[in-house]
């Protein structure tokens, strides 16, 4: 049966240049879910279930606010407490699934599509190594090319990253293929660079095995590799930042319009 939720393998790459140039880069893949054919997904593969174990799987309390309320229901408030016009549309989300029960996402991304198939809005919800998430809430003003949307940051991510910075998006896809840049800023002087990029394979049983073989654990491999390039860049004099105080809402309505579209 032919849906919209799709399995997308590519790589992410992480090119640091102030205070010290520190690159690396490593494969991955993601799965784009549309909320609504969650449960259809779980039911047609062996190998993907929902909220149940399996080699592949898609854990509610992972996202959104963990709580257990609907991953939709969370997201639909969040874009009506934005004044942003969604009318129940369709959500879906890129995230990296639960491989054999763990899962870390860095980053997932809520593609917000009113009922016409206008891109609505999206949402960033990033994710800290101590248990911490945090979305930013933007509304889509133009389409066509690459969206571009920027924000300050909100959130502590890193350790040896400075809190008073702007994050910019550039955002393509998805479809055949997907990418998502973040340049992260400081003073307008550019600090760091990260790039998601991937391509589009039908989610099959025989896909998720593939993905899988090829790139094994790899959920595990995040969480490691966030930790070892820690350690690198420790290594090579980056100071530590002062952790702030947690923030009392889970979420930031980004009030300032998107750059227009390329």
């Amino acid at each position: 049966m032919n849906t919209q939720s799709a399995l997308y393998v590519g790589s992410v790459m992480h090119r640091r240049i102030r205070p010290r140039v520190h690159t690396f880069r490593y494969r991955a893949f993601w799965l784009l879910i549309d909320l609504d054919e969650m449960d259809e997904i779980s039911r047609r593969l062996w190998l993907f279930s929902h909220n149940r174990f399996n080699l592949f799987s898609f854990k509610d309390t992972d996202h959104g606010n963990g709580s257990a309320t609907a991953i939709r229901a969370q997201v639909e408030c969040q874009l009506h407490e934005a004044g942003i016009n969604f009318a129940r549309g369709t959500i879906r989300l890129l995230c990296m699934p639960r491989v054999l029960g763990y899962c870390f996402n860095p980053i997932s991304v809520y593609f917000c599509y009113r009922a016409d198939g206008e891109l609505a809005a999206l949402v960033y919800q990033v994710h800290n190594t101590f248990g911490e998430r945090h979305s930013y809430v933007m509304r889509v003003g133009h389409e066509g090319g690459a969206l571009h949307q920027h924000c300050q940051k909100s959130f502590y991510v890193s350790p040896f990253m400075d809190m008073n910075m702007r994050y910019d998006f550039r955002v393509a896809g998805p479809g055949e293929r997907v990418s998502i840049r973040i340049r992260s800023s400081s003073s307008e002087m550019l600090v760091m660079t990260a790039v998601l990029t991937g391509a589009r394979r039908d989610l099959t049983d025989r896909n998720i095995l593939d993905a899988f073989l090829a790139i094994p654990a790899v959920t595990l491999k995040v969480i490691t590799a966030i930790h070892w390039e820690a350690f690198r860049l420790w290594l090579k004099g980056v100071r530590l930042r002062r952790r702030p105080a947690r923030l009392k809402r889970q979420s930031m309505i980004v009030t300032a319009h998107p750059s227009a579209s390329e």
